[in-house]
């Protein structure tokens, strides 16, 4: 029986209530005797600075580099406006990604036909859609230096953040996104701004030589980020496979996760490279924020979180059997009419976090049969 160790990270506002529901998804597993998960438990975004100072302490730093997976809550909320700015709940995890070199950001944005509804687009353009964005996440406008704010003779404020790619950097989160788009449709469409930028010229160069060189037999179009952004709320399903920088993926994805209809309904993965043993670092975590308006009262919504722990089965741990048990079982509840808050309908149930959680469970147990 195989046995993996898990670091949880539940981070601030509803992070920790979503992640009680994976807590239960562990022990569902934990008790059918193919897997054991062994979990650790340890601070991250405001809640590890009211304890260390930092956003994030290098002892948790530490464990995540030892851990088989890392799953990640959500950091930030507004207890914390007023710290420093490199003390801030983010700062934690955009150490995390960069310490544990999570380069290639997968978020995946599908709308289950129960919500097709939900999404401020006509049924018919986003029913059945199933789109995975690589986002580049180590690189680029979040780390470039120099990066800084200076105030200059005249009295004037002058703020600095730089856009720095190499060529290994595109490379390789190019390869994800090939390789990924050869498991799906065989479709890229990679994301630059080449008409602006020069990084976007490099960009369109690498993807280019790589597609030619390696993936050839792979559909490839290049799209200027803007008008990608225009497509997908105007006909989101010609695109199967986005991969783009670090910047235009944050946007790009979070636009995506709107034609689903809600942020609380979608998950994420960053990996790092393969190791000789082929087995990459990796993080999970929901695309929704800490929702401090809604912390603490079982409003949030724990789908994200849970299939965010679904994708580390797949990319993981080779437990893709498992992960279709936790989907299927969330298809079937969305089916049923439950609904927590931000996906609710009319005709349909609303139902609190913990609720939601319960009827997962007992869909699972009804698909493993």
């Amino acid at each position: 029986m195989a046995t993996f160790d898990l670091l949880l990270l539940p981070g601030d506002g509803i992070g920790t209530e979503v992640m009680a529901e994976v807590k239960r998804i562990v022990t569902w597993l934990n008790a059918r005797g193919t897997v054991t998960f062994n979990l650790e438990e340890d601070l991250v975004g405001g809640a590890a600075y009211d304890v260390h100072g930092v956003a994030v302490a290098d002892a948790t730093v530490d464990k995540a580099l030892k851990a088989d997976a890392v799953i990640l809550g959500a950091v930030g909320g507004p207890k914390w406006d007023g710290v420093p700015y490199e003390a801030r709940p983010e700062s934690g995890l955009l150490r995390l990604r960069k310490d544990l070199e999570l380069f290639a950001n997968l978020r995946p944005a599908i709308c289950y036909p129960a919500l097709a509804d939900g999404s401020s687009l006509k049924r018919e353009v986003v029913e059945g859609l199933d789109i995975m964005i690589v986002r580049e996440l180590t690189g680029g406008t979040y780390f470039g230096e120099p990066k800084e704010m200076v105030t200059l003779q005249n009295g004037e404020k002058r703020a600095v953040d730089t856009q720095i790619y190499t060529t290994h950097e595109i490379e390789r989160i190019t390869r994800i996104a090939f390789d990924l788009a050869r498991k799906r449709s065989n479709k890229v469409h990679s994301a630059d701004k080449r008409n602006v930028m020069i990084s976007g010229v490099l960009w369109n160069e690498v993807v280019t030589a790589v597609h030619s060189a390696e993936y050839s037999d792979v559909e490839l179009h290049h799209i200027l980020a803007d008008n990608c952004a225009m497509q997908l709320v105007r006909w989101p399903k010609q695109f199967d496979v986005i991969v783009t920088d670090n910047l235009f993926g944050d946007i790009l994805s979070d636009e995506a996760s709107m034609l689903t209809g809600s942020l609380g309904m979608l998950p994420s993965a960053s990996l790092g490279a393969e190791d000789d043993n082929g087995k990459r670092r990796a993080m999970y975590e929901p695309v929704h924020g800490t929702a401090p308006d809604i912390a603490g009262q079982s409003k949030a919504n724990p789908i994200a979180m849970i299939t965010s722990f679904a994708m580390a089965l797949r990319y993981s741990f080779d437990l893709g059997g498992e992960a279709d048990i936790i989907e299927k079982a969330i298809a079937k509840v969305l089916d049923q009419g439950l609904r927590t808050g931000d996906i609710m309908q009319e005709g349909c149930q609303e139902v609190s976090t913990t609720a939601m959680g319960d009827a997962i469970l007992s869909e699972m147990d009804a698909v493993a049969g």
